[in-house]
């Protein structure tokens, strides 16, 4: 029987991390990354851009190369204190002055404040926005009911003791996304940098794990869901434009862009 159980490339784990506000501190941060190539999605407010403590607009393009940007709110209003038509200001004005920096569609977002309501939601989604990442830790490892309250798993300061149950869950085979969240000025402030290098340390270059930006999990999990799979489970459809993977009787499957794949009987 068909599971949708498998990240890019057959993984049965993921990686991804979020930092806010477009500090200094992300250069710093992004060198750590690098150095283990772990991907990350930074949040910024583009209406800060080099102001003090804040990225220059005219280097954000090569800092944040090799990861995502997205939307915070373009001056980090508390979302739900604004009416309408203000949250879509702050919301669309963000996104076109990031999209006019990185010259790429930015579609994501972290909500200011981890600031949300309905009102707020439907704001995001006048504005192309197709994902929002709460503040709220689950301590989990699921693929989120719905990407625009997509709760992550632990804020960093909670990543080593999550690491060690995510890997865990890897060796029991285990479906699982691990998001971790926070600001890289806190590392500065807590004089605690040495706590994101050990977690890149024992979380990386694992061949069960894809790691990945905010938006390339959410691509890929809306081409899963879009997998048209028949009554019998022996044909597989993928309409989208990205490869997908999937478990049949437990054997990994690669289901490419915009083909067919007939599947071997389930055994048993």
């Amino acid at each position: 029987m068909i599971e949708l159980n498998r990240f890019k490339d057959g993984k049965i784990g993921a990686v991804t991390l979020s930092y806010d506000d477009g500090t200094t501190y992300d250069k710093q941060l992004i060198e750590i990354l690098d150095r283990y190539q772990m991907k990350a999605t930074f949040h910024i407010n583009s209406e800060f851009f080099g102001t003090e403590g804040k990225i220059p607009a005219d280097e954000a393009e090569e800092i944040f190369r090799g990861h995502e940007v997205a939307v915070h709110g373009s001056r980090h209003r508390f979302p739900t204190q604004l009416p309408p038509q203000n949250i879509i200001y702050e919301i669309f004005e963000d996104r076109k002055r990031l999209e006019s920096i990185v010259h790429y569609p930015v579609t994501g977002l972290s909500y200011a404040f981890g600031d949300v309501n309905e009102t707020v939601i439907n704001g995001l989604k006048t504005c192309g926005i197709v994902y929002g990442r709460t503040t709220h830790s689950t301590f989990g490892f699921r693929i989120p009911n719905n990407f625009l309250t997509w709760d992550p798993t632990c804020h960093h300061n909670d990543c080593l003791t999550c690491a060690d149950r995510f890997l865990s869950f890897l060796d029991k085979n285990r479906f699982s996304l691990f998001y971790v969240w926070g600001h890289a000025y806190e590392f500065n402030n807590n004089n605690n940098w040495d706590l994101i290098e050990e977690f890149c340390k024992k979380v990386h270059g694992d061949d069960r794990v894809w790691y990945a930006t905010n938006m390339e999990i959410y691509e890929y999990i809306e081409a899963v869901k879009r997998l048209v799979i028949s009554a019998d489970n022996r044909m597989v459809y993928n309409p989208s434009a990205i490869d997908v993977w999937v478990s049949n009787d437990g054997e990994t499957v690669k289901i490419p862009a915009g083909a067919s794949v007939t599947l071997d009987p389930v055994r048993g």
